[in-house]
Protein backbone atom coordinates (compact mmCIF):
# COMPACT_ATOMS: atom_id res chain seq x y z
CA UNK A 1 0.00 0.00 0.00
CA UNK A 2 1.14 3.50 -1.03
CA UNK A 3 1.80 6.47 1.34
CA UNK A 4 -0.32 7.99 0.14
CA UNK A 5 -3.09 5.70 0.51
CA UNK A 6 -2.42 5.08 4.03
CA UNK A 7 -2.38 8.85 4.85
CA UNK A 8 -5.91 8.33 2.80
CA UNK A 9 -6.79 5.57 5.15
CA UNK A 10 -6.18 7.73 8.61
CA UNK A 11 -7.64 10.55 7.19
CA UNK A 12 -11.16 8.38 6.62
CA UNK A 13 -11.00 6.95 9.62
CA UNK A 14 -10.61 10.07 11.52
CA UNK A 15 -13.24 11.93 9.48
CA UNK A 16 -15.93 8.90 10.21
CA UNK A 17 -15.32 9.04 14.02
CA UNK A 18 -18.34 12.09 14.39
CA UNK A 19 -20.64 10.02 12.56
CA UNK A 20 -20.39 7.45 15.47
CA UNK A 21 -20.85 10.26 17.84
CA UNK A 22 -23.69 12.19 16.58
CA UNK A 23 -26.18 10.86 18.29
CA UNK A 24 -25.37 12.10 20.95
CA UNK A 25 -25.44 15.41 20.17
CA UNK A 26 -28.43 18.08 19.82
CA UNK A 27 -30.32 16.67 16.50
CA UNK A 28 -28.80 20.31 14.63
CA UNK A 29 -25.40 19.99 15.88
CA UNK A 30 -25.63 16.10 14.76
CA UNK A 31 -26.72 16.86 11.28
CA UNK A 32 -23.73 19.38 10.53
CA UNK A 33 -21.59 17.08 11.88
CA UNK A 34 -22.63 14.10 10.19
CA UNK A 35 -22.96 15.94 6.59
CA UNK A 36 -19.38 17.59 6.82
CA UNK A 37 -17.59 14.16 8.04
CA UNK A 38 -19.71 12.26 5.27
CA UNK A 39 -18.52 15.23 2.85
CA UNK A 40 -14.88 14.78 4.55
CA UNK A 41 -15.24 10.85 3.41
CA UNK A 42 -16.35 11.20 0.16
CA UNK A 43 -13.65 13.81 -1.01
CA UNK A 44 -11.15 12.38 0.67
CA UNK A 45 -11.72 9.41 -1.61
CA UNK A 46 -11.95 11.11 -4.31
CA UNK A 47 -8.28 12.07 -4.27
CA UNK A 48 -7.36 8.61 -4.09
CA UNK A 49 -8.17 8.36 -7.70
CA UNK A 50 -5.79 9.96 -10.70
CA UNK A 51 -6.32 14.10 -10.59
CA UNK A 52 -7.98 15.33 -13.75
CA UNK A 53 -5.99 17.80 -16.18
CA UNK A 54 -5.79 20.73 -14.54
CA UNK A 55 -6.19 19.61 -10.83
CA UNK A 56 -3.29 20.41 -8.39
CA UNK A 57 -2.53 18.89 -5.11
CA UNK A 58 -2.52 21.24 -1.90
CA UNK A 59 1.26 22.61 -1.22
CA UNK A 60 2.63 24.17 1.34
CA UNK A 61 6.42 25.16 1.89
CA UNK A 62 8.82 26.56 4.30
CA UNK A 63 10.65 29.75 3.59
CA UNK A 64 14.38 29.70 3.92
CA UNK A 65 14.39 30.31 7.87
CA UNK A 66 16.47 32.86 9.39
CA UNK A 67 19.70 32.09 11.88
CA UNK A 68 19.26 33.83 15.03
CA UNK A 69 21.78 34.52 17.93
CA UNK A 70 20.77 33.24 21.26
CA UNK A 71 22.98 34.14 24.51
CA UNK A 72 23.42 30.74 26.47
CA UNK A 73 21.35 30.88 29.24
CA UNK A 74 18.73 33.34 28.45
CA UNK A 75 15.95 32.83 26.45
CA UNK A 76 15.12 33.40 21.97
CA UNK A 77 12.32 33.25 19.25
CA UNK A 78 12.77 31.92 16.48
CA UNK A 79 9.89 32.74 13.51
CA UNK A 80 9.58 29.73 10.87
CA UNK A 81 7.32 31.13 8.04
CA UNK A 82 5.14 28.55 5.88
CA UNK A 83 3.35 29.50 2.85
CA UNK A 84 -0.26 28.14 1.87
CA UNK A 85 -0.93 27.86 -2.03
CA UNK A 86 -3.52 30.12 -3.04
CA UNK A 87 -7.01 28.71 -3.18
CA UNK A 88 -6.04 26.09 -0.16
CA UNK A 89 -5.79 26.73 3.00
CA UNK A 90 -5.29 24.28 6.28
CA UNK A 91 -7.04 23.68 9.57
CA UNK A 92 -5.85 26.07 12.54
CA UNK A 93 -3.83 24.68 15.85
CA UNK A 94 -7.40 24.57 17.24
CA UNK A 95 -9.75 23.47 15.18
CA UNK A 96 -13.65 23.86 15.98
CA UNK A 97 -14.60 20.59 15.40
CA UNK A 98 -12.56 17.26 17.50
CA UNK A 99 -12.51 16.03 14.05
CA UNK A 100 -10.83 17.86 12.13
CA UNK A 101 -6.49 17.33 12.24
CA UNK A 102 -4.80 20.61 13.92
CA UNK A 103 -2.05 21.91 12.45
CA UNK A 104 1.50 20.93 15.00
CA UNK A 105 4.54 21.48 14.72
CA UNK A 106 7.37 18.95 16.84
CA UNK A 107 11.01 19.55 16.74
CA UNK A 108 13.85 17.85 18.10
CA UNK A 109 16.38 20.10 19.72
CA UNK A 110 20.52 19.40 20.32
CA UNK A 111 21.80 17.95 23.72
CA UNK A 112 21.39 21.19 26.34
CA UNK A 113 19.29 23.38 24.37
CA UNK A 114 15.58 23.32 25.43
CA UNK A 115 12.53 24.17 23.01
CA UNK A 116 10.23 25.72 24.83
CA UNK A 117 6.57 25.99 23.49
CA UNK A 118 5.59 26.80 19.87
CA UNK A 119 3.29 30.22 19.26
CA UNK A 120 0.91 29.15 17.26
CA UNK A 121 -1.15 32.26 15.66
CA UNK A 122 -5.03 32.18 16.05
CA UNK A 123 -7.21 31.26 12.93
CA UNK A 124 -9.54 32.65 10.67
CA UNK A 125 -13.29 32.12 11.35
CA UNK A 126 -14.24 30.82 7.68
CA UNK A 127 -17.26 29.16 6.52
CA UNK A 128 -17.54 26.62 3.04
CA UNK A 129 -20.10 25.50 0.58
CA UNK A 130 -19.54 22.24 2.17
CA UNK A 131 -20.89 23.51 5.59
CA UNK A 132 -22.40 27.25 4.84
CA UNK A 133 -23.68 27.60 8.85
CA UNK A 134 -20.21 26.45 10.60
CA UNK A 135 -17.73 28.89 11.01
CA UNK A 136 -14.00 26.84 10.61
CA UNK A 137 -10.96 28.11 12.30
CA UNK A 138 -7.74 27.97 9.57
CA UNK A 139 -4.72 29.29 8.10
CA UNK A 140 -4.27 31.07 4.59
CA UNK A 141 -1.77 32.64 2.99
CA UNK A 142 1.66 33.16 4.71
CA UNK A 143 1.47 31.29 8.53
CA UNK A 144 3.89 32.46 11.10
CA UNK A 145 4.98 30.07 13.84
CA UNK A 146 7.24 31.23 16.92
CA UNK A 147 9.42 28.60 18.25
CA UNK A 148 10.95 29.39 21.61
CA UNK A 149 14.64 27.86 22.46
CA UNK A 150 16.74 28.38 25.51
CA UNK A 151 20.67 26.92 24.93
CA UNK A 152 21.64 26.05 28.67
CA UNK A 153 24.84 27.74 30.58
CA UNK A 154 26.81 24.70 29.47
CA UNK A 155 26.61 24.87 26.09
CA UNK A 156 29.54 25.67 23.65
CA UNK A 157 28.67 28.31 21.52
CA UNK A 158 28.49 28.26 18.06
CA UNK A 159 26.01 27.06 15.24
CA UNK A 160 23.30 24.38 15.87
CA UNK A 161 20.74 22.68 14.21
CA UNK A 162 16.78 21.80 14.72
CA UNK A 163 14.83 19.09 12.96
CA UNK A 164 11.34 18.41 12.93
CA UNK A 165 7.67 18.28 11.35
CA UNK A 166 4.82 20.47 10.43
CA UNK A 167 1.76 18.24 10.11
CA UNK A 168 -1.32 19.79 8.54
CA UNK A 169 -4.32 18.78 6.72
CA UNK A 170 -5.28 20.80 3.86
CA UNK A 171 -8.64 21.98 1.84
CA UNK A 172 -10.45 23.86 -0.82
CA UNK A 173 -13.30 24.65 -1.36
CA UNK A 174 -14.32 21.32 -2.35
CA UNK A 175 -12.28 19.08 -0.95
CA UNK A 176 -9.99 17.78 1.93
CA UNK A 177 -7.23 16.00 1.25
CA UNK A 178 -5.24 13.30 3.69
CA UNK A 179 -2.90 15.00 6.46
CA UNK A 180 0.74 15.29 5.31
CA UNK A 181 4.03 16.14 7.30
CA UNK A 182 6.51 18.84 5.86
CA UNK A 183 9.98 18.90 7.08
CA UNK A 184 11.16 22.07 9.19
CA UNK A 185 14.43 23.19 10.23
CA UNK A 186 16.52 26.11 11.29
CA UNK A 187 19.90 27.15 12.75
CA UNK A 188 20.61 28.83 16.26
CA UNK A 189 23.75 30.65 16.42
CA UNK A 190 24.55 30.27 20.34
CA UNK A 191 27.06 33.37 22.07
CA UNK A 192 28.76 33.02 25.19
CA UNK A 193 27.31 36.29 26.26
CA UNK A 194 28.91 38.77 28.18
CA UNK A 195 30.81 38.27 31.46
CA UNK A 196 29.35 39.68 34.53
CA UNK A 197 31.35 42.71 35.61
CA UNK A 198 32.77 42.73 39.26
CA UNK A 199 31.96 45.53 42.07
CA UNK A 200 35.03 46.93 43.33
CA UNK A 201 34.53 45.90 47.24
CA UNK A 202 34.67 49.75 48.48
CA UNK A 203 32.01 50.94 45.98
CA UNK A 204 28.75 52.45 47.20
CA UNK A 205 25.93 49.75 45.89
CA UNK A 206 23.66 53.31 45.41
CA UNK A 207 24.13 55.04 42.14
CA UNK A 208 26.21 58.22 41.75
CA UNK A 209 24.97 61.13 39.95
Amino acid sequence: MSLFKQDLNRAVTISSYPCRRAMRLSPKLAANLLALSCWLVLTCLAVAQDLPPGKRLPSVTMSPPRTITVTRGKPGTVDLHFRIDGGFHINSNTPTTEFLIPTTLKLTAPTDIVVGKVIYPPGEQMSFPFAPDEKLSVYTGVLVLGVLVRPLVTVVPGKYAFHGQLKYQACDKAACYPPRQLPAHFLIDVAKGSAARKRNPGQSPHVHR
